[in-house]
This record gives C-alpha cells, structure tokens and sequence, in this order.
C-alpha cells in the first residue's frame, strides 16, 4: 500500500488496517516458526513496515485533529 493511499485512510480505517495487520504478522510468524511453511520470509518485514506506516499517519492524524 502507498503512502498517499495510506494517508487518504480516515482514522477508524487506520485503526481496522493497523488490527488487521497485526493478525496477518502474527499468521506469518506462526507458518515461519512453527510449520516452516512460509515461502516468502521478506513478508514479515513488510508487514512489520507497514503496520510503523499506519501508526505514523495515525499519530500525525491525531495530533493534527
């Protein structure tokens, strides 16, 4: 996801995203860790950037409200 696609997110849409992710990382972190299953290990670090994305605009969202 862009960041300008992030940005035109509204923050309950955040939020959802920021959630959602956070069960899609820990899915990941269990197919790596567990089963060996994961074909992609980069993912992990996507969805770990993603999520600091989502926090960032959140907070300049907040702050700027």
């Amino acid at each position: 996801m862009k960041l300008q696609e992030i940005k035109e997110k509204t923050v309950s849409e955040l939020k959802d995203l920021i959630i959602n992710s956070k069960k899609e990382l820990f899915s990941l972190r269990m197919k790596h860790n567990k089963m060996n299953q994961l074909e992609n290990p980069a993912q992990i670090r996507q969805t770990k950037r993603l999520i600091a994305r989502l926090k960032t605009v959140l907070r300049q969202k907040e702050l700027n409200v």
